[in-house]
């Protein structure tokens, strides 16, 4: 790291007027100032599609993140002897992270499983729309990771390390691939309106990358892109002089500190935003669709609308250019859904009724429109579960063991790789 010495640069002086002007611009203002900077000379966008080296099977990736630690023994990984010795103390004393577990007793899964389609892949019957799509999935049944905690698990799951600063998957890949669709960001994440699951923002950082690669978060209630409109209504001649304002502003400070990588991102988000006021709404208009569209993804049910909502914009998304989708889960009744410290049974159920039937129609209507080719589908959560019992029906977190699920982008349809211990 190299110090930079203060700069000895005078900023020129700003009228009174002009600082109150500018200060009293909202979002919504700042961000048609793009249409000005085109003429004047806007600043590089970052996302302009680069060049690969070779033709790639995968243009896009929609990141299905499960947060709370999916049971990997009572969704795709049956262990059979649990039921055997279901309530015997276990041979070996298991990690424990939280209380409950002290007993270490065997605990069977109260679900089902089966073999499914041609390939005879067994997943439970907790999740059968997913299980009735086994042909078109690939199932990775050897994931381990390095922490037992929610929070620094999911930052491993997004950046690779247990540590904050790094940047997330969605960033590199902005980063290294840039957008097919330059009104649109590369990296977009769609989290439950209600408000967000652990660790929040911090899963969709850009790190040491440049700040436009941050995951830019929309909406599927309401207005679909945050912060845009002005928090009150602004006459067309006043809104006008304060972009031709604001546009001055920046040229001026640009001028004055080239090359700013701070100054350069805000720029770029604000034209960024400005082409959004264009194509946003039309991308987020899910009454568009079918009327059997939204029955496949269950925007008919109270339960599964919420996350529905947001799988079908993922598909709507990439099918507009966006190469990185990050969709979680919901945050009701509590913002780590799938993590069942009480009970397999009834926690398993809640989480998988509003997440199953969309998850799957998302590969089915990918499939169906020609591009699931094109797409991984990516279905993760951030750990897996522990053999033994919990507070009598619930399983503590196990960072040794876990499942993942793929689809599409080249990966072979199927296909079980890995296996974990019995």
């Amino acid at each position: 790291m190299t110090a930079h010495p203060p700069s000895t640069k005078v900023v020129p002086v700003l009228s009174r007027r002009a600082l109150l002007r500018a200060g009293a611009l909202g979002f919504g203002a700042l961000a048609t100032e793009a249409f000005l900077a085109d003429a004047a000379g806007a600043v590089v966008s970052p996302f302009i599609a680069k060049p690969a080296n070779f033709t790639p099977p995968a243009k896009s990736i929609i990141f299905l993140t499960q947060v709370g630690g999916p049971s990997q023994m009572d969704l795709f990984d049956p262990k059979p002897m649990l039921g055997k010795f279901d309530g015997q103390v276990h041979s070996e004393r298991v990690e424990m992270f939280q209380k409950g577990s002290e007993a270490n007793r065997i605990l069977g899964s109260p679900w089902r499983f089966q073999p499914r389609g041609r390939c005879g892949m067994e997943i439970s019957d907790a999740l059968p729309h997913l299980a009735s799509l086994a042909d078109d999935l690939t199932l990775v049944r050897s994931m381990h990771g390095e922490h037992n905690n929610h929070g620094e698990a999911l930052v491993l799951l997004s950046t690779g390390k247990i540590f904050l600063g790094r940047p997330s998957l969605g960033s590199w890949v902005s980063y290294a691939l840039g957008t097919e669709n330059q009104n649109l960001p590369a990296y977009v994440v769609l989290r439950d309106p209600e408000g967000y699951s652990t660790h929040g923002a911090l899963l969709w950082q850009n790190g040491w990358l440049p700040a436009a690669h941050r995951g830019t978060e929309f909406s599927t209630r309401g207005a679909p892109v945050l912060h845009l409109q002005p928090t009150t209504p602004v006459p067309p001649a006043t809104r006008q002089d304060q972009l031709e304002l604001l546009a001055q502003l920046n040229r001026r400070h640009l001028a004055e500190f080239p090359g700013e990588p701070e100054l350069e991102a805000r720029l770029q988000n604000y034209e960024l935003a400005a082409r959004l006021q264009l194509t946003a709404s039309s991308v987020f208009d899910l009454d568009a669709e079918s009327a059997a569209t939204r029955r496949l993804y269950g925007l008919d049910e109270p339960t599964t609308r919420g996350y529905g909502q947001r799988c079908l914009t993922a598909r709507r998304l990439v099918e507009a250019g966006v190469r990185f989708v990050q969709v979680f889960t919901p945050i009701k009744p509590f913002n780590q859904p799938w993590d069942s410290h009480r009970n397999v049974d009834t926690e398993i159920a809640d989480i998988a009724a509003m997440t199953d039937l969309p998850s799957a129609a998302l590969i089915t209507d990918l499939k169906a429109r020609g591009l699931l080719d094109q797409t991984i589908v990516l279905w993760a959560g951030e750990f897996g579960r522990q053999p033994v019992s919990q507070n009598g029906m619930g399983r503590d977190h196990n960072r040794h063991a876990f499942s993942l699920l793929l689809a599409g982008g080249g990966f072979q349809p199927g296909r079980i790789h890995g296996a974990t211990d019995d």
